[in-house]
């Protein structure tokens, strides 16, 4: 077996989870970092908010309770706490690595307010541009090796151990081994017809975890963004930053109604599930079109703390003083493959998932405001940590056949497309449960067709999503059921 297919850690993924993770391994330990496409190509790259942090250890108790009651009542309260006081930490090794967040004149942190938070305490970078400074601050101090366009097609696992992975690169396709596996491969927004996710997010690894009999958990936690500028021709619509509305945005239909106090009293700075319903059925009762209205901001002050969405909407014609046509889209998975407190895969002796592929627990029925980024920090480091304090030295190796099943067949663009379909109107914003049972008897019948293993993953991840959305017969966080399942 040559040195070059074995590996101390492999990680799926180059976003936020993936970088931090690989930043908390030794230099000297042969480290192999797996992209799908270029690096850029992840969520994190596209995150504009912010991270959010306990401003100070009086923050902390505060941050916490803000967390649980977005969660509605099933987050991990253990790991909420651990999220939270590890903030502190995590944010001083960011300042440590120089990552250039936003200053006030004094060159004091500048923290801003998003929905459900009570207090400012959202840290950002570049306006709006929070995730592409991190995400390329943390490429540049990678000390490991880095693949691109490079796709896991199969996690070689046999019982309670993974011995590495399947991928398929352009110079063909090889098993790569190695002593402990991460995966960070993102979540699930290639499912869905709407979605603000880069198209790089597939949930194919979900499918490959249910393959082996692993656990995914709160797959039915589906967080809908709920403002998304939907003048473009692709299924990823252009995702307008939750911190203009902390920075005083408003959302009116075209008569200047600020309907949503009608649905909630804090109105725009209600949490995102709250938000993204209400407007789906004021769209839906009305039958009208919903505005994101920014005209309050001055030009300059817009430019300078959005100056990525200001030029993104300048390309499409649209400025500040514009009304700017938004709806709802998916956003972002709460569920995922189900972790301990170090990343660690439930089951599994040196499988590992952070990021928005894992479920931890701290999000619960519905993910508080830029935790996202938080939670892919603390837990990716606590995950790479746990791996560098392993002794060295190899593993017992396990040879696995090359994957031979075709991973694309001619059918499975349009099946992909059908798919996408199925999941925004009968799994999305809310959901009957004569549509769910529609949506998996569709999942199903595609399952059995003539299908690519790409597609099929896909198809394993959203079938688990179904099962849980129809299992779970009452709404609660982001989970919303029309009558109780009486229709």
């Amino acid at each position: 077996m040559e040195r070059g297919y074995n590996y101390d850690v492999i990680i799926i993924g180059a976003g936020i989870a993936g970088l931090y993770a690989a930043l908390h391994i030794a230099r000297e330990k042969e480290v192999l970092i797996l992209c799908k496409e270029q690096p850029w190509e992840c969520n994190t790259f596209y995150a504009q908010g912010g991270i959010a942090v306990a401003k100070d250890k009086q923050d902390i108790a505060l941050h916490i309770d803000d967390t649980l009651k977005a969660g509605a009542g099933i987050c991990n309260f253990e790991l909420v706490k651990t999220l939270s006081e590890e903030s502190l930490s995590v944010l001083a090794d960011l300042l440590k690595r120089e990552i250039p967040f936003d200053r006030d004149r004094d060159g004091k942190l500048l923290f801003t307010k998003e929905a459900a938070h009570s207090t400012n305490r959202i840290i950002h970078a570049g306006g709006d541009c929070t995730g592409r400074l991190l995400h390329s601050h943390l490429m540049k101090q990678i000390p490991h090796t880095l693949w691109k366009n490079a796709t896991v097609t199969e996690l070689l696992i046999h019982e309670n151990r993974c011995y590495g992975v399947s991928v398929l690169t352009k110079r063909g396709n090889y098993n790569l081994y190695a002593n402990d596996v991460i995966i960070a491969s993102g979540g699930v927004g290639g499912l869905f017809e709407y979605h603000t996710n880069a198209y790089t997010i597939s949930g194919e690894l979900q499918g490959m975890i249910l393959e082996n009999g692993l656990e995914l958990k709160d797959m039915e936690m589906l967080q809908f963004h709920p403002t998304v500028f939907i003048k473009t021709k692709r299924a990823r619509k252009y995702l307008l930053s939750e911190a203009l509305r902390g920075e005083g945005a408003t959302i009116i239909d075209k008569e200047g109604n600020r309907f949503l106090f009608a649905y909630d009293s804090r109105g725009e700075l209600a949490p995102r599930d709250t938000v993204a319903r209400a407007i789906f059925d004021y769209q839906q009762k009305n039958k009208c079109e919903v505005f994101l209205d920014m005209s309050h901001f001055e030009e300059a002050f817009f430019y300078e703390r959005f100056p990525n969405i200001a030029r993104t909407l300048n390309t499409f014609g649209f400025g500040v003083k514009d009304l700017i046509p938004i709806s709802p889209a998916f956003h972002y998975c709460m569920g995922g493959i189900e972790t301990d407190d170090r990343g660690k895969v439930v089951g599994m002796d040196n499988l590992y998932a952070v990021g928005e592929v894992a479920c931890t627990g701290v999000h619960g029925a519905n993910r508080l405001a830029s935790n996202s980024l938080l939670e892919g920090l603390v837990f990716s480091r606590r995950a790479g940590i746990d791996i560098d304090n392993k002794s060295s030295g190899s593993s017992k190796i396990r040879k696995f056949s090359l994957q031979k099943e075709k991973l694309e067949k001619e059918h499975d663009l349009n099946l992909k497309y059908i798919l996408r379909k199925i999941m925004w109107n009968k799994v999305g914003i809310v959901r009957k449960k004569s549509g769910l049972d529609e949506a998996l008897g569709g999942v199903e019948v595609m399952l059995q067709s003539n299908i690519g293993r790409l597609l099929k993953l896909r198809l394993l991840t959203a079938k688990k999503i179904i099962q849980s959305a129809i299992k779970r017969k009452e709404s609660l966080g982001a989970h919303c059921v029309m009558g109780e399942y009486d229709s």
